[in-house]
């Protein structure tokens, strides 16, 4: 019976909270009410400080109109300094009067150059026939000229034993003026004499030399001996072939300068 008379609280408060729509209105209002005393206090009780200007400039001038303003003037122009350092010619002058300067002759400033006294003992002895001078040196001989130097293939042993090259004779023609380094392939030649691979293992620095050096080989053939005919199912035959330029390339010729309008 007394637990049901006195129930016990419960742990959450379950009941709707109160509006406080009140209390914000008094605290704008006493905010209004502030900011109005304020500005009263500030604005009106202790006003701004006022900034004074300062007194406008004030330039006196000193004319002749009076004794005083006279008696100024008379004595600003007596002691001028500027008039006091300057000279003045007199009135009677004349102004582009040409100043009086003394001529002085140049062989009183810088005397003229005697010549030497000749000696009292005169050499009689005649010239010498082997005078001083410049040694003889060795005279250098010309080179002659180089003549026809063609360019040629040398193939290894493995490949001549095959038998002799034959190719047609081609023009190699060159892309720049610069000496070409000797170029050696790697190649592989068949039973019957056609070259079926050919491989660069340099570059002589002309792409253009290299391609043509190239297709030289692969049109070359070897003739083999009919004594020594190999069978027709026999294995490719690797050797070296270097390629030695001469001097009968083609050289590019220098474009000449167009004339100008």
């Amino acid at each position: 019976m007394n637990a049901e008379a006195h129930p016990s609280p419960l742990l959450f408060n379950w009941q709707p909270p109160r509006p406080r729509k009140r209390s914000i209105f008094l605290f704008l209002c006493a905010s209004l009410l502030l900011h109005a005393f304020c500005f009263y206090l500030f604005q009106i009780v202790y006003s701004p400080a006022v900034a004074l200007l300062p007194p406008p400039a004030r330039v006196n001038l000193i004319t002749a109109d009076s004794e005083e303003g006279r008696n100024l003037l008379r004595w600003v122009d007596a002691e001028d300094p500027a008039l006091a350092a300057a000279t003045q010619r007199p009135p009677e002058s004349r102004q582009r009067l040409l100043p009086k300067v003394q001529h002085i002759p140049s062989y009183v400033l810088q005397g003229p150059r005697l010549r030497g006294v000749p000696p009292i003992v005169v050499d009689t002895r005649g010239p010498s026939v082997s005078p001083p001078g410049p040694v003889p040196g060795p005279r250098r001989l010309t080179p002659p000229p180089l003549g026809r130097i063609s360019t040629r293939f040398s193939f290894s042993d493995e490949l001549t034993a095959i038998g002799a090259p034959e190719s047609q004779a081609t023009q190699f023609i060159a892309s720049n003026n610069e000496t070409p380094q000797a170029i050696r392939f790697r190649v592989a030649v068949a039973s019957s004499g056609l070259v079926r691979y050919c491989f660069p293992l340099n570059s002589s620095g002309d792409t253009s030399l290299d391609e043509q050096a190239r297709q030289y080989l692969v049109l070359t053939r070897f003739r083999p001996d009919a004594a020594a005919q190999p069978p027709a199912d026999a294995a490719d035959i690797w050797g070296t072939a270097i390629l030695d330029w001469g001097n009968d390339l083609t050289r590019p010729t220098a474009a000449s300068p167009s004339p100008s309008p």
